[in-house]
């Protein structure tokens, strides 16, 4: 017993440590992955500055896509290059696709620049990488081509779109001229504009070209309508929009080939009006210099912000600790008192974390070893009631019949055979509840109807029980249990319905379930007595003999049976108005 005592401590101080000593790790590992995100800051800046953020090269590189889209070659984009890189503040060189300089940073006094190059500037293949928002065909919607109008008939168009946006705004509409890439004026506005001011098609609505785009979208169905024929394809034309799109003629009979082809037929088109594509190389300017290392991330403030962390991380620990061993003080007091014999014990623990399951399921235990006593007290007491009323008649019939005060003839040992009867159903009741507690109770499952079961179960008392039947009854069972589940059922009606009652038998298909209902007009059953009906030895009133209240097993027995054939049972019941149980089992498979 002394023992006790002292290892309570130990274990107390243990925790403790334990917690501690993980609270500090944790800490130690915040404050590494501190230093670690300080560092990769720092590595991200380095990064920025020779430019490899995101942003800024996408930025440099469409400048120079913007050039290549615009000009049939590279030959004066040395002044763009030189704006753009003083923009961005980094070496920016063009070299072509074997590592010969084009334009850029490529003086005697320049280091050389990256190996790898940061893209590929390809006005008819965009780097989506960079550029998410280009069209499908990688294509820069700044390479138009054969499609830029000249100034005469820009002005004609641009004449016709002022007018049409005047007109709109007269009657009160928002409307704006804009331009398409190829120079094509159109009209851009949020509302359907009057029909007296619908002069010229507007966004994707079909327009009718204009000389200069008239043969270039000659070229272009030309291009267009070999590559499909190459595909076996019918011949197909694109027409033109208001803002300088492309759409088909006709729906196309394979979209996918259409614009595979429409993509390299335009690429053919352009190839001679956009620049050849060259690789883009970005570096930082010669001579800047960074700062790499901690010293970059601040070690002072490292060192600072690790020793807070370190003194917070200690007084949480003492904190948490304590927060722990309450609890669990609460749960070890309540331990006690159960092994001393108090069954009703229960902790009282206000923590709501998982110390809190842990009092819960203490709880739960503990409730469940109390209603387990106090239901071993009451099986012993209901088996010994049970015994004694049949083995006192027997005895006392026995006593009187030694003593010469009552004839041991046909009609007394009738009565005593009755007894017996009575015995020995009890003991069977009891060895089949034992067998089904133990997993031993055996079934002998055989295809069966479950609408001939209930026939039979209404023929023991034809006159007071109706089967109603309907659908597909067929199951897999033991005959012998289910007739004896059922038979309980019928039983316990019976007892409780009055002569001039009606008990009803039904068996209905339910999806993959057989439903077997046993229905009775009778007493009914109070709502708090439900959900102990099927418990052994039960009797919604306590005083009811065994003869007018049964054994108190035939419920529990159909539970049992029910459950291994795999099945429910429930029951509902309505006080003075009768009572329903329900079976529910799997139905047999039916044969494709």
């Amino acid at each position: 017993m002394a023992a006790g005592p002292t290892a309570e401590p130990r274990r107390r101080r243990g925790l403790r440590v334990r917690l501690l000593a993980g609270t500090v790790l944790v800490a130690a590992c915040s404050i590494g992955a501190t230093a670690w995100l300080s560092v990769q800051s720092t590595t991200g800046s380095i990064r920025a500055e020779q430019g490899q953020n995101r942003a800024t090269v996408a930025w440099i590189y469409n400048q120079v896509l913007a050039y290549g889209a615009t000009h049939p070659g590279w030959n004066e984009v040395a002044p763009v290059l030189a704006d753009v890189s003083r923009r961005a503040g980094l070496r920016i060189g063009l070299t072509a696709g074997n590592r010969v300089p084009i334009a850029g940073a490529f003086g005697a006094d320049d280091p050389p620049l990256p190996a790898t190059p940061t893209a590929v500037v390809d006005p008819l293949a965009v780097d989506v990488t960079l550029l998410p928002d280009v069209s499908d065909d990688r294509i820069d919607t700044r390479a138009v081509g054969p499609f830029r109008l000249p100034p005469r008939e820009h002005v004609a168009l641009r004449r016709e779109a002022d007018a049409e946006a005047a007109c709109m705004r007269a009657r009160g509409q928002d409307a704006v001229v804009a331009e398409s890439a190829a120079g094509r004026p159109y009209v851009r506005s949020s509302v359907r504009p009057a029909s007296r001011c619908d002069r010229m098609p507007r966004g994707n609505a079909v327009v009718k070209p204009v000389a200069t785009e008239a043969s270039a979208l000659a070229i272009l169905n030309d291009y267009l309508g070999s590559c499909l024929k190459d595909r076996s394809l019918p011949a197909s034309k694109v027409r033109l929009t208001a803002m300088g799109g492309l759409v088909p003629a006709a729906a196309p009979p394979d979209r996918q080939a259409f614009f595979d082809c429409l993509g390299s037929s335009r690429r053919i088109l352009l190839e001679p009006y956009v620049s050849p594509a060259v690789l883009l190389f970005i570096s930082v300017p010669a001579g800047r210099q960074t700062v790499v290392g901690l010293p970059a991330a601040g070690v002072s403030e490292i060192i600072t912000a690790a020793l807070a962390v370190l003194a917070l991380t200690i007084g949480v620990s003492a904190l948490l600790a304590g927060r722990v061993l309450r609890p669990l003080k609460a749960l070890t007091a309540a331990t006690e008192r159960m092994r001393a014999g108090d069954r009703a014990t229960r902790a009282e623990v206000r923590a709501k974390w998982e110390i809190a399951d842990l009092a819960t399921a203490f709880n739960e235990m503990s409730e469940h070893l109390d209603r387990t006593e106090r239901q071993r007290k009451d099986l012993v007491s209901d088996v010994s009631h049970e015994l004694r009323t049949p083995l006192g008649n027997i005895r006392g019939w026995l006593i009187a019949a030694q003593d010469g005060v009552a004839e041991l003839g046909p009609e007394l040992l009738a009565s005593l055979l009755e007894e017996a009867l009575v015995l020995q159903h009890l003991v069977d009741d009891l060895q089949e509840l034992a067998s089904a507690d133990a997993g031993r109770l055996r079934l002998r499952p055989e295809p069966m109807d479950a609408g001939a079961l209930l026939a039979q179960a209404a023929a023991v008392h034809p006159t007071r029980l109706a089967v109603e039947t309907s659908g597909n009854l067929q199951l897999d069972a033991d005959p012998v249990r289910l007739r004896q589940a059922v038979g309980n059922l019928v039983v316990n009606a019976v007892r409780h319905t009055p002569p001039d009652g009606r008990i009803t038998l039904r068996g209905r298909r339910a999806g993959e379930e057989v439903v077997i209902e046993v229905e009775d007009t009778g007493s009914g059953i109070a709502p708090e007595d439900l959900p102990h009906v099927f418990e052994r030895f039960w009797r919604a009133d306590r005083s009811r003999s065994r003869v007018t209240g049964g054994r108190g097993l035939g419920l529990a027995i159909v539970r049992h049976l029910v459950e291994a054939h795999h099945g429910t049972v429930t029951v509902t019941s309505t006080l003075g108005a009768g009572t329903t149980f329900t079976i529910r089992l799997p139905a047999a498979r039916e044969e494709t």
